[in-house]
């Protein structure tokens, strides 16, 4: 009599291996969309690694980050109407056309809502000649946790941002370009060593 009730307690306080799967299931599934939602939270600050991407560009051609790995590379997320935009991108011009031929590449990326055609047409009454990414529908400047535009990133040679730019600069003036000059110089740098200066 006792050997039977034993028997079916052991029974009843089992679990079956379906149940055993289902729950890990429901625990993997948890702890994903709690990763998900920190990852949302996480800054992309400077000493972070820069998000990968590929966005078209005016001409029809795509363009991903990762292919200019080893150069500098200058990211700015604007748009045709934000006027301080307007008023920041000659000076970007100047700096395009400074470092023309050295290891830097400019990616300027427009997040208006407007077809390809209007970005070109802003782009080209201007003279502008820099490379022009289009965001249409928003989801890298997400990504990137922009707080609005413009917004600059100073990616270095090893995929890392080196500063975050929060509003317009005039890029002309050397005090603003001085990370830029000490990564073609100096090369990149631990991604620590950019913790200190995260700006804005």
């Amino acid at each position: 009599m006792e050997e039977k009730e034993k028997t079916e307690n052991g029974k009843k306080g089992s679990f079956s291996p379906a149940a055993v799967v289902i729950v890990a299931v429901a625990v993997v599934g948890v702890s994903l969309a709690v990763l998900g939602q920190r990852q949302q939270f996480v800054p992309v600050v400077a000493g972070t690694k820069a998000i990968e991407f590929t966005l078209p560009d005016l001409g029809g051609g795509e363009v991903t980050l990762s292919d200019y790995r080893g150069k500098v590379v200058f990211l700015n997320f604007w748009a045709t109407w934000c006027k301080p935009c307007e008023e920041e991108m000659p000076s970007m011009q100047e700096l395009y056309d400074e470092f023309k031929g050295q290891p830097f590449e400019m990616l300027a990326v427009s997040v208006d809502s407007k077809g390809p055609e209007a970005v070109s047409e802003f782009i080209e009454k201007r003279n502008f000649t820099f490379p022009v990414l289009h965001d249409r529908k928003g989801r890298m400047k997400e990504r990137y946790k922009t707080t609005g535009v413009p917004e600059t990133f100073i990616i270095d040679q090893n995929g890392v941002i080196a500063e975050k730019v929060m509003g317009p600069r005039d890029w002309s003036r050397r005090g603003y370009t001085s990370m830029v000059r000490d990564l073609l110089k100096n090369g990149a740098k631990p991604p620590e060593a950019y913790r200190t200066k995260r700006g804005g």
